[in-house]
């Protein structure tokens, strides 16, 4: 998941770009359970495009990222902003891996052939190289899925966010309008080729450390980020009614379309997932930042929604696992299994919110205070 907020005190808050997160967010978790009940069949999915999330949480970041950072270059080093990144996103990458660790023994399946093999010692030593966010090759694999993050599977998208910050913070900044674009279009390019050329025609995938799947992840980073940077940049804000409403709206439709193009023309479905990341998302976003947020109670579902995107994204895996696997061992059709979604959504966001508050908040406030007091302006 890509996220971030803009954190200085003299910049106007996107207080809808924040709910827009969130509801992203829990789109991810109702995603990750229903994804259990598929059998592996990506056409069965429901909600069918709800990994685009992803794709839009990337957006968003560069967007926001840009909003907070682009005018502050000159008062900031390149170590301040990375400085700042670190805090931002490292605390709960920790706790993530914690999370995982704590229940990895509990997951155990079929589904999951490496894990009663696994003795603790490397699944403690998996855990600490996570709290890096650094990826595991195949080779150290400790469940089965050849992810680059086993203890903990959306950590991959975290990954990717860094190597985005990373550009932006020594190269991409620096780049004028001009420039922006031919990376931009040549980015988006790119994506449409990948989509409709592929032997898949949708953008799943960027989780594992070989050839294939980090030019997935780097497909689905290098547009959405740089597109909201340079969303952010043409200033093109004006004033939008009604529009949180509006954007869910939009994302939760786009989310809930059936994949397209059955079996043997995958490229339809590639061409529908261009769609909604070359032009829907953009549009979300430059709607979500052109709206304001009036009524008391909806700062504080916007608030809430915003506080709880990253935690939630970044600590809910572990819990899907042991759904998961509980599913597929005990072959639970949904009709008896959708209640236990319930629990698990429930549980997720219990999780989120309590990190978030004995945890998060304070690292990052003492952190700050630690390393940012005398680069604060």
């Amino acid at each position: 998941m890509a996220t971030t907020t803009a954190n200085f005190e003299t910049k106007n808050h996107y207080q809808i770009l924040d709910g827009l997160r969130g509801v992203a967010a829990l789109q991810v978790v109702i995603f990750h359970c229903f994804e259990a009940f598929d059998g592996g069949d990506y056409y069965k999915l429901f909600p069918n495009h709800g990994y685009l999330a992803v794709d839009f949480f990337f957006l968003l970041s560069g967007f926001v990222v840009a909003y907070a950072y682009d005018s502050r270059w000159g008062k900031m080093t390149t170590w301040d902003f990375f400085k700042r990144r670190l805090i931002r996103l490292q605390p709960m990458v920790i706790v993530g891996s914690m999370v995982g660790a704590a229940l990895f023994y509990f997951q155990g399946s079929s589904l999951f052939p490496l894990i009663n093999g696994t003795p603790v010692w490397k699944m403690l030593l998996v855990m600490v190289f996570g709290f890096t966010l650094l990826p595991l090759p195949i080779s150290a694999d400790i469940r089965g899925w050849q992810e680059m993050h086993p203890l903990n599977g959306p950590c991959w998208s975290l990954y990717f966010e860094y190597i985005a910050n990373i550009l932006y913070g020594l190269i991409v900044r620096r780049f004028s309008k001009l420039l922006l674009w031919i990376l931009v279009i040549l980015s988006a390019a790119w994506m449409v080729y990948y989509l409709v050329t592929g032997k898949s025609g949708d953008l799943i995938g960027g989780w594992a450390l070989n050839n294939e799947q980090q030019m997935i992840g780097l497909t689905r980073m290098m547009f959405p980020f740089f597109g909201g940077v340079l969303l952010c940049r043409l200033n093109l804000v004006k004033h939008v009614k009604y529009a949180f409403p509006i954007c869910s709206v939009l994302l939760l439709a786009l989310f809930l379309v059936p994949r397209l193009g059955g079996h043997e023309r995958v490229w339809i479905n590639g061409l529908y997932e261009s769609f909604c990341v070359i032009l829907m998302f953009p549009l979300i976003v430059w709607i979500g930042a052109s709206g304001t947020i009036i009524s008391a109670a909806g700062k504080k579902v916007c608030k809430f929604l915003g506080d709880i995107s990253y935690p939630i994204y970044i600590t809910h895996y572990p819990i899907i696992y042991i759904f998961t696997a509980w599913v597929v061992d005990k072959k639970v059709p949904l009709a008896q299994g959708w209640p236990w979604i319930v629990v698990v959504v429930v549980s997720a966001v219990t999780l989120a919110y309590t990190a978030l508050k004995l945890y998060d908040e304070p690292v990052r406030e003492w952190l700050r205070k630690k390393y940012l007091a005398r680069t604060a302006s």
